[in-house]
Protein backbone atom coordinates (compact mmCIF):
# COMPACT_ATOMS: atom_id res chain seq x y z
CA UNK A 1 0.00 0.00 0.00
CA UNK A 2 0.90 3.37 -0.97
CA UNK A 3 1.49 6.44 1.98
CA UNK A 4 1.77 10.04 0.09
CA UNK A 5 1.02 12.60 2.68
CA UNK A 6 2.17 15.02 0.18
CA UNK A 7 -1.32 14.68 -1.76
CA UNK A 8 -3.71 13.97 0.91
CA UNK A 9 -6.07 17.22 0.73
CA UNK A 10 -5.97 16.59 -3.11
CA UNK A 11 -6.76 12.73 -3.07
CA UNK A 12 -9.70 12.05 -4.72
CA UNK A 13 -10.00 8.52 -3.75
CA UNK A 14 -7.94 5.58 -1.10
CA UNK A 15 -4.98 3.96 -3.69
CA UNK A 16 -3.70 0.53 -2.77
CA UNK A 17 -0.81 1.10 -5.35
CA UNK A 18 0.41 3.44 -7.66
CA UNK A 19 -0.95 1.10 -10.66
CA UNK A 20 -4.71 0.47 -8.82
CA UNK A 21 -6.42 1.20 -12.68
CA UNK A 22 -4.06 -0.99 -14.69
CA UNK A 23 -5.06 -5.03 -14.91
CA UNK A 24 -3.51 -7.50 -17.31
CA UNK A 25 -5.88 -6.02 -19.63
CA UNK A 26 -4.65 -3.18 -19.50
CA UNK A 27 -6.61 0.21 -18.01
CA UNK A 28 -9.76 -0.92 -15.53
CA UNK A 29 -12.58 1.71 -16.47
CA UNK A 30 -14.16 1.63 -12.54
CA UNK A 31 -11.18 1.98 -11.12
CA UNK A 32 -9.88 5.05 -12.80
CA UNK A 33 -10.33 7.63 -9.75
CA UNK A 34 -12.36 10.88 -10.95
CA UNK A 35 -10.36 13.81 -12.06
CA UNK A 36 -11.68 16.91 -10.77
CA UNK A 37 -11.53 20.04 -13.12
CA UNK A 38 -12.02 23.94 -11.97
CA UNK A 39 -15.48 24.77 -11.67
CA UNK A 40 -16.65 21.01 -10.15
CA UNK A 41 -16.84 21.93 -6.80
CA UNK A 42 -17.13 24.56 -4.06
CA UNK A 43 -14.00 25.55 -4.26
CA UNK A 44 -11.82 26.07 -7.53
CA UNK A 45 -8.86 23.26 -7.08
CA UNK A 46 -7.14 22.01 -10.27
CA UNK A 47 -5.14 19.38 -10.61
CA UNK A 48 -1.01 20.29 -11.05
CA UNK A 49 2.46 18.94 -11.60
CA UNK A 50 5.76 19.83 -9.95
CA UNK A 51 4.86 18.70 -6.23
CA UNK A 52 8.13 18.31 -4.61
CA UNK A 53 9.11 14.71 -3.73
CA UNK A 54 10.16 14.45 -0.21
CA UNK A 55 10.53 13.84 2.50
CA UNK A 56 10.57 10.25 2.43
CA UNK A 57 9.20 8.75 5.62
CA UNK A 58 7.99 5.32 6.78
CA UNK A 59 4.37 5.42 7.57
CA UNK A 60 2.46 2.20 9.64
CA UNK A 61 -1.02 1.75 9.46
CA UNK A 62 -3.27 -0.77 11.46
CA UNK A 63 -6.49 -0.10 9.59
CA UNK A 64 -5.87 -0.76 6.45
CA UNK A 65 -4.72 2.45 5.50
CA UNK A 66 -7.40 4.58 7.00
CA UNK A 67 -4.88 6.57 9.30
CA UNK A 68 -1.02 6.25 9.59
CA UNK A 69 -0.48 7.20 13.07
CA UNK A 70 3.14 6.23 12.87
CA UNK A 71 5.95 8.20 11.00
CA UNK A 72 9.35 7.69 10.67
CA UNK A 73 11.41 10.07 8.12
CA UNK A 74 13.76 8.09 6.43
CA UNK A 75 15.57 11.20 4.44
CA UNK A 76 14.44 15.12 3.84
CA UNK A 77 14.85 17.67 1.77
CA UNK A 78 13.11 20.45 -0.47
CA UNK A 79 12.29 17.44 -3.03
CA UNK A 80 12.47 19.89 -6.23
CA UNK A 81 11.73 18.16 -9.18
CA UNK A 82 10.75 20.54 -11.67
CA UNK A 83 13.94 19.77 -13.93
CA UNK A 84 15.62 16.95 -15.20
CA UNK A 85 19.02 18.35 -14.42
CA UNK A 86 20.41 16.20 -11.87
CA UNK A 87 23.91 16.40 -12.78
CA UNK A 88 24.22 20.49 -11.60
CA UNK A 89 22.38 19.29 -8.61
CA UNK A 90 19.10 21.37 -9.51
CA UNK A 91 16.57 18.15 -9.23
CA UNK A 92 16.73 17.31 -5.58
CA UNK A 93 13.50 14.55 -5.46
CA UNK A 94 13.60 11.64 -3.63
CA UNK A 95 11.44 9.43 -5.30
CA UNK A 96 10.33 5.89 -6.57
CA UNK A 97 10.94 4.05 -3.19
CA UNK A 98 10.93 0.22 -2.77
CA UNK A 99 10.66 -1.91 0.36
CA UNK A 100 11.28 -5.06 1.31
CA UNK A 101 10.60 -6.99 4.82
CA UNK A 102 12.93 -9.56 5.51
CA UNK A 103 12.47 -12.81 7.51
CA UNK A 104 13.41 -10.95 11.12
CA UNK A 105 10.70 -8.00 9.66
CA UNK A 106 13.64 -5.95 9.58
CA UNK A 107 12.75 -3.25 6.38
CA UNK A 108 14.93 -2.63 3.37
CA UNK A 109 14.57 0.39 1.56
CA UNK A 110 15.92 1.87 -1.85
CA UNK A 111 14.70 4.70 -3.82
CA UNK A 112 16.08 7.04 -6.09
CA UNK A 113 18.30 10.36 -4.74
CA UNK A 114 18.16 13.23 -6.43
CA UNK A 115 18.34 11.58 -9.63
CA UNK A 116 21.85 10.81 -8.96
CA UNK A 117 21.81 7.62 -6.96
CA UNK A 118 20.42 4.46 -5.43
CA UNK A 119 20.13 4.66 -2.05
CA UNK A 120 19.74 1.80 0.71
CA UNK A 121 18.65 1.92 4.60
CA UNK A 122 17.84 -0.78 6.47
CA UNK A 123 15.32 -0.54 9.52
CA UNK A 124 15.39 -2.81 12.67
CA UNK A 125 11.79 -3.67 12.95
CA UNK A 126 11.99 -2.35 16.41
CA UNK A 127 11.85 1.21 14.55
CA UNK A 128 8.18 0.55 13.59
CA UNK A 129 7.52 -1.04 16.51
CA UNK A 130 5.19 -4.13 17.93
CA UNK A 131 2.14 -2.34 17.36
CA UNK A 132 1.94 -1.62 13.97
Amino acid sequence: MAFNDSSRRDAVARRVSLYDEIDGQGIVADAVPQVRSAGDGDDDRTAFWGAPRAPLALAVSADDGSTWPRRRLLADGDGYALSNNSRDGINRELSYPSLLVDGAGDLHVAFTHHRRAIRYLRAPAQLVGSDA
